[in-house]
């Protein structure tokens, strides 16, 4: 019983970073289109954390500094804000 569990455990932790690598970084264009609908907002995405191109479709802003705190931001394919959560 413990082989079995510990081989599924095994496989879990080596699969976690391949899925964790399907997070693409932003182009350069895409960066400056994100930027830019966030400050529309009073918000800037944090240089450490990056913009983030989850799908084709969805970009996420992780620790936005905006006027009013901080922010997770999710924007769809067009740049639109979709999802706003405080940090």
């Amino acid at each position: 019983m413990l082989k079995p569990m510990l081989c599924a455990a095994a496989l879990a932790w080596a699969v976690t970073p391949a899925l964790a690598a399907d997070d693409d970084a932003a182009s350069a264009e895409e960066t400056a289109k994100v930027a830019e609908a966030i400050a529309r907002i009073g918000c800037k995405p944090d240089p450490q954390a990056g913009i983030e191109k989850e799908r084709d479709d969805l970009y996420e802003v992780d620790d936005a500094q905006c006027e009013i705190g901080q922010y997770d931001i999710k924007l769809n394919a067009d740049f639109v804000i979709t999802s706003i959560t405080l940090d």
